[in-house]
């Protein structure tokens, strides 16, 4: 106690000299953009560090069992993970579950910014487990949300007024998708895409500011490499395949919608599943990932459903996997990602997303090939496309989706082909089910996020605490 007393004494002291310093608010805040920007960075390398040991300890060692026991390890690792997730967000931390996504832009629009300290340390905890020991989940989500909670606790440090304190969110909303995803100018569109809905001058400047800092700060850590490397430059060297990736655009669209409506389904009849306590839901939505990863295994020798999957979506580029690999695949990585998030999961739907497209897409290129007789060099260009057009039909963001695989492969040859593809499947998922997947799972809880307005607190107005805001009727916001 003592300890805390006087670190807030010298806190205090520490607010006196920078109101000294800075006297007006719009420069504090663009002081807290740049040192959120900066620790943003390290949180996200020190949550991809936990995930990256947790792997190694459990998942992995798991699929290394000798003799035919990795079959059994292989399954019990993520129901094992899933049952300490599950008591973690029932008894501690419930706003950590989901996505993370979601609950930023609830965050973002009703509370004033406000994440809290108990779900930003709950999603770290919890997340690192749940994907640590091979829950078919992202990291992307999650350290969006993670990165909000600390722009958020410092502008609560800073005692910022609720229209600066709901612009630091968009700064930690930034901040993580470029520490994520090494993607510093996918992570700027994306916040205006899905946060703040419009080309807002003021914020856009902070989440500039903030997305280059986490990039600087996780390049100096992890290195300056894309998140994926391709054998060689992608490029569209025959136009004739143009019918192909539109063909795969649509099929993108199938995919991403079948994703959507599987994953709230299920999700739906989680809720229903009364027979066994809440907090068991996630170790059963485990299992059947293990079950999944098993098969997997099995017939292929390749993991990527339970465990890391851009080291099987790698591959992919080099066209050496065979088509019937990539289409069990792509099913399977679907029927595993609904079955780890509608149990009550904690994690992201990116990854998956992008290990479906690829798989999906270089389906598709096997086609290319035996009917033009092109070049085996293409498989691995369509499966550059379709991680893109698969993350368009599902996440709902069409310039995000071209940027991030630029950023993410380090190739800009395939411009035309990507931009035919993503937007074949933006429009075709758009048609057929018109509430993108993030305001339907908040739909499902109750929630509905006002569009086209300005949120919903005015300043000076105290921002909703998180156990307060209306999150349906089973008051678990597992979004």
């Amino acid at each position: 106690m003592a300890n805390w007393q006087g670190f807030g004494a010298v806190w205090t002291k520490f607010l006196a000299w920078l109101y000294r310093r800075l006297p007006t608010e719009r420069q504090r805040v663009l002081a807290l953009t740049i040192l959120a920007g900066g620790l943003c960075g390290l949180a996200a390398v020190a949550f991809h560090a936990s995930i990256l040991w947790l792997e190694r300890l459990m998942i992995d060692r798991a699929n290394a069992a000798p003799g035919h026991s990795w079959i059994f390890w292989t399954i019990l690792s993520p129901a094992a993970g899933g049952l300490i997730v599950g008591l973690g967000l029932t008894y501690w931390a419930p706003a950590a579950a989901g996505s993370g996504i979601p609950q930023v832009k609830v965050a973002f629009t009703m509370r004033s910014g406000l994440v809290t300290l108990r779900e930003t340390i709950g999603k770290f905890v919890l997340c690192s487990f749940q994907i640590g020991s091979g829950a078919s989940l992202g990291l992307e989500g999650p350290t969006v949300q993670i990165c909000a909670g600390v722009s958020s606790m410092l502008a609560r440090a800073a005692r910022l007024n609720p229209v600066y304190s709901r612009r630091m969110t968009s700064v930690g909303m930034a901040a993580g998708i470029a520490a994520a995803f090494n993607a510093p100018i996918a992570a700027i569109t994306f916040t205006l895409e899905e946060l703040i809905g419009d080309l807002d001058m003021t914020m856009l400047s902070g989440v500039i500011v903030a997305a280059a800092l986490a990039a600087v700060v996780e390049h100096s850590f992890l290195g300056n490499n894309p998140v994926f490397r391709v054998p060689r430059p992608y490029s569209l060297d025959k136009s004739s395949s143009l019918v192909w990736y539109a063909l795969l655009g649509l099929l993108a669209a199938v995919v991403s919608v079948a994703f959507t409506d599987s994953l709230l389904w299920l999700r739906a009849r989680f809720r229903q599943f009364t027979s066994v306590p809440r907090w068991v839901h996630p170790a059963l939505g485990g299992a059947a990932v293990g079950v999944l990863a098993v098969i997997g295994l099995y017939f292929f020798h390749q993991n990527g459903i339970a465990g890391d999957p851009y080291k099987t979506l790698t591959l992919a580029f080099t066209g050496t996997l065979p088509v019937g690999m990539m289409i069990a695949f792509c099913v399977l990585k679907l029927a595993a990602t609904v079955c780890s998030y509608s149990s009550g999961g904690s994690g992201g739907i990116f990854a998956p997303s992008l290990l479906m497209g690829g798989m999906l897409g270089g389906a598709v290129g096997y086609i290319d090939v035996t009917v033009f007789h092109h070049s085996a060099d293409s498989i691995g260009a369509f499966a550059v496309v379709g991680m893109g057009a698969v993350f368009a039909g599902i996440v709902r963001a069409p310039m995000t989706s071209v940027l991030i695989v630029f950023e993410m492969t380090g190739g800009y040859g395939l411009v035309l082909p990507l931009m035919i593809a993503n937007m074949t499947a933006f429009a075709l998922a758009r048609h057929w089910r018109s509430v993108p997947i993030y305001e339907a799972l908040l739909a499902q809880d109750g929630i509905h996020l006002p569009h086209g307005i300005k949120p919903l607190d005015p300043p000076g107005k105290t921002p909703l605490p998180a156990q307060e805001l209306n999150l349906g009727t089973t008051g678990n916001p597992a979004i």
